[in-house]
């Protein structure tokens, strides 16, 4: 999926982000279904389903919330952090480093 550059705004205390429709449609859908998964796994627990078939579901989850995270990072990159930098803020970088580092763990 391509997303599309939308402007952040950092200005004040609280920044925000500025998705298009359909970036901002596309994450809800996938964070739905992702709870649902979750929901999923609550109840293969509550059923004693066996370890190995919980612990795959919950390595699918890890990896849909790890797909988000990418989709959200790249939007991030391409919008908020060029626009940061052009406009002579480095500090950006750093932040940008942190949140990675958070993210690979």
């Amino acid at each position: 999926m391509e997303l599309e550059a939308d402007c952040c705004s950092h200005g004040g205390a609280e920044r925000k982000s500025h998705h298009s429709d359909k970036v901002k449609s596309s994450l809800i859908n996938r964070l739905n279904r992702i709870e649902g998964q979750v929901r999923g796994i609550k109840g293969l627990i509550e059923k004693d389903t066996y370890c190995d078939d919980v612990l795959n579901q919950i390595a699918s989850v890890q990896s849909a919330l790890n797909g988000v995270g990418k989709l959200l990072l790249e939007h991030h990159m391409k919008s908020c952090v060029i626009e940061r930098i052009q406009e002579g803020d480095d500090e950006v970088l750093t932040e940008l480093m942190t949140t990675i580092n958070k993210l690979m763990r």
